[in-house]
């Protein structure tokens, strides 16, 4: 019988990637392309209105340009895998691991988009957005089973409120997906 206090051995190597049981957000391609056309949007738009006003230099195109890549920055989606142990999420410059099985806390962060904050034990944070957790369930389905193997092993402080009343959310979305799919809605 294990107690609070008994030492554990826990694997702190490197994180494996481009494995074979590595998921990956499938709905980003998609989101990618939005933002390529929101930003192209809006150049068009600031180009036009500049140009028919008369008033479009090189040095406004290249302000307007500008403009629009900052929108595609901003825009642009964070790429996130998971694999058995781990989760990824990868911005512009920057690449986070946490390791699920060592998870300390998770806290969700609500505001003008939600966020889902993980914190493992050897100090690593990554910020997921819990959209893309309900969209793919083999993503969920990888952090749930490293959440479950930290709060067995009494890891997992601060946060199982926040991860039960995810998985009921993503239980619920997919029960009214197959509802949908199989015409009884």
């Amino acid at each position: 019988m294990r107690h609070r206090d008994d030492t554990h051995t826990r694997r702190t190597g490197s994180h494996p990637t481009a494995t074979p049981g590595v998921v990956e957000d499938r709905d980003r391609a998609a989101d990618v392309r939005a933002s390529l056309r929101c930003a192209g949007v809006l150049l068009g738009l600031l180009l036009f209105v500049d140009g028919a006003a008369g008033s479009l230099t090189w040095w406004r195109g290249a302000l307007w340009l500008t403009v629009a890549l900052l929108l595609l920055l901003v825009l642009l989606p964070v790429r996130v895998s998971a694999g058995a142990g781990w989760l990824a999420t990868r911005r512009l410059l920057r690449t986070r691991r946490v390791r699920t099985d060592l998870l300390v806390a998770v806290r969700p962060i609500d505001g003008v988009s939600q966020r889902l904050v993980l914190r493992d034990a050897l100090g690593n944070r990554a910020e997921i957005d819990p959209e893309v957790l309900i969209r793919n369930p083999g993503l969920w389905y990888l952090l749930d089973e490293g959440a479950r193997v930290s709060e067995a092993a009494g890891t997992l402080l601060c946060g199982t409120t926040a991860l039960h009343r995810l998985a009921r959310r993503i239980d619920r979305e997919t029960a009214l997906g197959v509802f949908r799919a199989s015409g009884m809605k």
